[in-house]
């Protein structure tokens, strides 16, 4: 049996709510300190025409995961037409609104400056995946931040749902507290140079100007990954994701990786600082700290 140091539970069966005062303290409380929360019971059921999807077969093969964006309301990623898209279009739609729901039940502290982003469905097996490089390969412990798409200090939280049909389950590892990454892993990381930022952004290589937080998130990102070493020694613990279970974490936040598992459900949000609860646990505050500075 796994541990479960790093998650705190919650007995949500519903999407949509209601919630109690409660356990919404308790929840974002948990959450911004760097825990995982734990839904073992919030399952999200698809339909017997949506089963179909469960299979890698008909995704794109440059691309990993079935992107959807709900502003656009726009499918990427698959190689399904017609009928076949639409109904593959709507089981993720679905999901991205359940996502919303929840959030907004859970944690209403965020509803007024959460920021919904993509959602994604991944039903291709991440064990034994190929990677490119080792800077894409997520089974190795990493704090999330996006090369071309500066988040400017706004904070990377993703609901997760396993809804695999073959009794797999979702396998992470969790490391350690963002605070001790930062203490291991800033000495080794270079420091930004003037007119870098301006360039990418010129070049398009970035979708908008990379700020010294990017930077500095982006670089930690990398030699978190690249350091094998660290990857080896440093303290972490394996968690297990059963089929019909969800779990809520902010990934910039809460070192992790990716082991194994097939077909899950996630949904990226974005929140400004000022959104949360406490501030002070945001990586944000913990560089601009760390770095005596202003990051933003």
């Amino acid at each position: 049996m796994h541990k479960r140091k790093q998650l705190k539970s919650f007995d949500i069966k519903k999407w949509d709510g209601p919630i109690s005062p409660e356990i919404q303290n308790s929840a974002v409380q948990a959450l911004e300190d760097g825990h995982i929360l734990y839904l073992p019971n919030l399952h999200f059921l698809l339909s017997i025409t949506e089963r179909q999807f469960l299979t890698p077969e008909k995704v794109d093969p440059k691309s990993k995961n079935i992107s959807y964006d709900l502003k656009q309301d726009q499918v990427k990623g698959t190689l399904r037409t017609g009928n076949e898209a639409e109904l593959l279009k709507g089981m993720i739609r679905r999901y991205a609104l359940s996502s919303r729901q929840l959030l907004e039940a859970l944690i209403p502290h965020y509803k007024p400056t959460l920021i919904q982003a993509k959602t994604s469905f991944r039903p291709v097996e991440i064990y034994g995946r190929k990677n490119p490089s080792f800077r894409k390969d997520d089974t190795l412990l990493h704090v999330d931040s996006f090369p071309s798409n500066p988040t400017k200090g706004k904070r990377i939280l993703r609901v997760f749902t396993n809804i695999n049909h073959e009794g797999k389950s979702r396998v992470w590892r969790a490391g350690e507290p963002f605070q001790d990454v930062v203490s291991k892993i800033a000495p080794k990381i270079s420091h930004p140079v003037w007119g870098i930022p301006y360039l990418l952004q010129l070049l398009k290589i970035t979708k908008d100007y990379r700020t010294a937080y990017d930077h500095y998130m982006l670089q930690i990102h990398d030699t978190m990954k690249g350091d094998a070493h660290y990857q080896k020694t440093v303290p972490q613990e394996e968690i297990s994701f059963p089929p019909g279970s969800s779990w809520i974490v902010f990934t910039d936040q809460v070192s992790h990786a990716a082991i194994s598992g097939q077909h899950v459900l996630e949904q990226t949000f974005h929140l400004p600082v000022h959104g949360l609860k406490t501030e002070s646990t945001a990586p944000l505050a913990v560089l601009s700290k760390y770095f005596n500075k202003t990051l933003v």
